[in-house]
């Protein structure tokens, strides 16, 4: 005969689990929304300063910085990938707007890197949840080491998308509107913050939600990562690692599936960013999973390519198909060659070291990467 007690406290820690998986949802949910916070605060305080970077492509080069720096101001390569679709739409050429898409690939990443702050607290968590947001950056940045030059050489992505369109464009609009579900749970929070916040004057609304997105993702992971280790264990951590960690065509697919169903690819790789700094996961383990995520993210541009008619509407789509061609051999050439597939993991795993060690060179990692050195450019080229 079963233990009565024993029976009883199954119950309870049942009764426990459902209460810590509802907690958990709620805490992914607040940090969604402190990064549509911190997103929607940049693009009060210089979302029309970034779009008017575009008006500065004048070669590929400034095209890479413009399109790497609009999506860090912005927060959203979405945004900033549809924004080019439009814009060579409206005549800018296809040249000039491939190294912007691959520009856009590098800028969205810093996402994950002021995710990976909230473990900042704790050495340990800190360089594990360091280093696997890093892996985004470094993969990103090698892609367009390798291909950008090649494009200026020899046009491959505009060929290749070219063929493409010639064989598939009818120059009508296929009315297809994407829905975006993290936006529609986050923006009326962000909506209401906003308008609680029209008072101040100037930039400082901006500010303001900056500020308050970066606090919600510190206290919002510093618990996330308590429940996860309660969670993560049995069956949950078995499923986990199968639909994740068992193989690069597994955890590759899985980003990508995952990434065109939010529409985001920094918020399917932040929610990684957790999870590794909890020790649930290895960052090797999630690597495939954040590579699945640049393939996703494509579908945006797709989905405002399909929409534009008249007579720029081929090379519209051309553009967005650049970005789907690019990413997806991107991840197949880095990836399927085992000495550029280290290289990612190597050089973040030796940042996060130093970083743990020293946050300064995280935050100069950051702001240099991301910001000064760009930016720097930019300016200087003037």
């Amino acid at each position: 005969m079963i233990d009565p007690q024993i029976i009883s406290a199954s119950s309870v820690e049942k009764n426990n689990n459902w209460q810590r998986w509802l907690l958990l949802i709620l805490l992914v949910y607040v940090m969604l929304l402190a990064v549509s916070m911190i997103g929607s605060g940049f693009k009060y305080a210089a979302g029309e300063q970034a779009r008017e970077l575009f008006n500065f492509a004048s070669n590929p080069i400034m095209g890479l910085i413009i399109g790497m720096v609009s999506t860090a101001l912005i927060q959203s390569s979405s945004t900033v990938t549809s924004i080019i679709v439009g814009m060579v739409a409206g005549g800018l050429p296809i040249t000039i707007a491939v190294p912007m898409m691959m520009g856009a690939n590098i800028g969205t990443s810093i996402t994950n890197t002021l995710v990976s702050l909230g473990h900042v607290a704790k050495k340990e968590e800190f360089q594990r949840a360091f280093n696997a947001a890093t892996i985004h950056d470094f993969f990103n940045v090698l892609s367009v080491l390798i291909f950008l030059p090649l494009e200026m050489a020899f046009g491959i992505l505009e060929y290749l998308s070219g063929q493409i369109v010639a064989l598939i464009h009818t120059g009508e609009a296929l009315g297809v509107s994407g829905f975006n579900p993290i936006k529609a749970a986050t923006q009326p929070v962000t909506d209401l913050v906003s308008q609680s916040l029209q008072f101040l004057p100037s930039v400082y609304p901006g500010i303001v939600k900056i500020l308050l997105g970066i606090a919600l993702i510190m206290v919002s992971i510093t618990y996330m990562g308590k429940i996860m280790k309660s969670l993560m264990v049995g069956k949950a951590k078995d499923l986990l690692h199968k639909s994740i960690g068992q193989g690069p065509i597994s955890g590759i697919t899985s980003g990508a599936l995952m990434t065109v169903l939010v529409q985001s690819s920094s918020t399917t790789t932040s929610l990684m960013v957790p999870l590794v700094g909890a020790g649930v996961l290895k960052a090797r383990e999630i690597y495939p999973f954040t590579l699945g995520a640049n393939i996703g993210t494509c579908i945006t541009a797709l989905i405002a390519a399909l929409g534009v008619v008249g007579v720029n509407s081929g090379f519209a789509l051309q553009i967005a198909l650049v970005h789907l061609i690019y990413n997806v051999i991107g991840v197949t050439l880095i990836y399927g060659i085992p000495v550029l597939r280290n290289i990612p993991i190597n050089l973040s795993y030796q940042l996060s070291v130093l970083a743990a060690e020293r946050k300064v060179y995280g935050a100069a990692y950051v702001g240099g990467l991301f910001f000064v050195v760009p930016l720097g450019i930019i300016f200087t080229t003037i």
